[in-house]
């Protein structure tokens, strides 16, 4: 990980040195970038439409050259180009949800949080999101911060896993502190065997 994300001072919380309760909301966007679970989206939105959004809070809706040239590197990064213009409601559960992931890239924040960005979508799709933000973390620099359920998905695409168990954390280590089969058994109430895979750890709990 890049830089301190997230700290507790005294109660309040920081992101990025900012005290979230104290800073405006606009100046928040620009340092950190957010996609939820649930994405209600507007069936007529083109796929550059819904990615110019993520130009918000630095445009303020009126998009400039350098905006619509940030759009299209993150369409193109996302291998998006050929769909831009289809609406959201033509796309594939995996399409739609890069279109997002897109959209939260182009806001260009050096932290970026994703809240289960693998629901409802099948494996290989689950590989590509993966892939793409392993890809946005180490050539991009940024920050990336993802909810994940898959211990297996999380053991070899980050570089810190934080293991966490109703609510509270457990665990905040490296990806070989975390795949230790007793934490592992303690953490899911299963038992767990971790083997060493042809690239990395994996959990085996079936």
């Amino acid at each position: 990980m890049m830089g301190r994300l997230l700290e507790m001072d005294g109660g309040s919380i920081e992101i990025g040195g900012l005290k979230v309760a104290e800073t405006k909301s606009k100046d928040l966007a620009k340092l950190v970038s957010i996609l939820r679970q649930e994405n209600h989206f507007v069936s007529k939105l083109t796929v550059r439409q819904l990615v110019g959004f993520g130009r918000f809070p630095h445009s303020g809706g009126r998009l400039t050259a350098q905006d619509e040239e940030i759009i299209s590197r993150y369409i193109d990064f996302l291998n998006l180009t050929e769909l831009e213009g289809r609406y959201l409601d033509e796309l594939s559960g995996g399409q739609r949800q890069r279109a997002y992931v897109a959209m939260v890239l182009a806001q260009e924040t050096d932290y970026v949080l994703l809240d289960e960005p693998l629901n409802n979508l099948d494996m290989a799709h689950s590989v590509q999101m993966m892939q793409h933000l392993r890809q946005a973390a180490t050539e991009l620099g940024r920050t990336i911060l993802v909810v994940l359920h898959d211990i297996n998905f999380a053991a070899r695409y980050a570089d810190y896993i934080c293991a966490m168990k109703q609510g509270k954390v457990v665990k905040l280590g490296s990806v070989a502190e975390i795949m230790e089969e007793e934490l592992l058994t303690e953490i899911f109430d299963t038992p767990v065997q971790v083997v060493e895979g042809p690239k990395g750890p994996v959990a085996c709990y079936h």
